[in-house]
């Protein structure tokens, strides 16, 4: 998983056995961990997505994974979904094409030298922090729609773009003002 932070081009690059929506999750969340300390008065997070099989905005088990990195985190987040065929244009494929370039048709052989190639690439000039994330990261099949309804309830999709736009606030800003 990676994730380039637009304003700054700091990129960072998160690796594990296997890509899952938890993974995704766990990369999402140990990058927060380290910056957000660094980031006072970030209270929204704007995410581009290639609506891909395990971060798609229709993927049950990773938006139930979000709500719950929203409300850890008090961050609202905002998913912007690239339509199909159309990641060409997301900034994070420009870094995974570069780190491509880099490896150059190397036998990644184990996670060490992936890490290894990873940490020796730049991007805009800087290296990127490259990480490997622990534990497992199980893949989900789906939600039940009855365990599923409560979450749902917290997505807030656009009217003209649902499938490509959606907002999830922490609870605390759902309640309304007394």
């Amino acid at each position: 998983m990676g994730i380039v932070v637009v304003a700054s081009g700091a990129l960072s690059f998160f690796f594990a056995a296997q890509e899952t929506s938890a993974a995704w999750i766990a990369a999402l969340l140990q990058w927060w961990q380290q910056v957000g300390p660094t980031s006072s008065g970030i209270r929204r997070l704007v995410i581009y997505l290639d609506n891909g099989p395990h971060n798609s905005g229709r993927r049950r088990p990773f938006l139930k994974r979000l709500i719950d990195f929203v409300e850890a985190t008090g961050l609202e987040v905002r998913l912007v979904y690239y339509p199909p065929y159309h990641s060409k244009y997301n900034p994070i494929e420009r870094c995974w094409s570069a780190l491509e370039k880099k490896w150059g048709g190397a036998l990644l052989t184990s996670l060490a030298v992936i890490l290894s190639w990873a940490s020796r690439m730049s991007w805009k000039g800087k290296a990127p922090t490259v990480q490997a994330l622990d534990g497992e990261f199980p893949y989900v099949a789906t939600i039940e729609d009855k365990d599923w309804k409560p979450y749902a309830a917290r997505l807030e999709r656009s009217a003209m773009l649902p499938n490509y736009d959606v907002v999830i606030r922490p609870k605390a800003a759902n309640r309304p003002v007394s």
